[in-house]
């Protein structure tokens, strides 16, 4: 089992920075691939980054590439999504999400991952 709580989200206008963290409890944090994932209201969620075991490998979402780093810290079992020059179509709620029978693969689907957190609100005013 994996636990996950992810902080962070808030209000901000076009332009702006936010970082949001994710915490991960259960199981050894650095045996497993992290992702982020966000769904604006009436649309799926949709992926945005994710990460290999050692941070070594990540990918992005077209969308957020130069804009958006992900990266984690193993020794405390969280991972970070840094968010720059944030635009309104960024607006929704992101969350963080666990692939468990995965270290270095990395998996752009939702179906693909086990665990998730309750998700944080990202809104962004033009």
């Amino acid at each position: 089992q994996v636990q996950l709580v992810e902080s962070g989200g808030g209000l901000v206008q076009a332009g702006a920075s936010l970082r949001l963290s994710c915490a991960a409890s259960g199981r050894t944090f650095s045996s497993y691939v992290m992702g982020w994932f966000r769904q604006a209201p009436g649309k799926e969620r949709e992926f945005v980054a994710g990460i290999g075991w050692s941070g070594g490998n990540v990918d992005y979402a077209d969308s957020v590439k130069g804009r958006f780093t992900i990266s984690r810290d193993n020794a405390k079992n969280t991972v970070y999504l840094q968010m720059s020059s944030l635009r309104p179509e960024d607006t929704a709620v992101y969350y963080c999400a666990a692939d468990v029978h995965n270290r270095f693969r990395l998996a752009f689907h939702a179906g693909e991952y086990d665990y998730w957190g309750q998700g944080t609100q990202v809104t962004v005013s033009s």
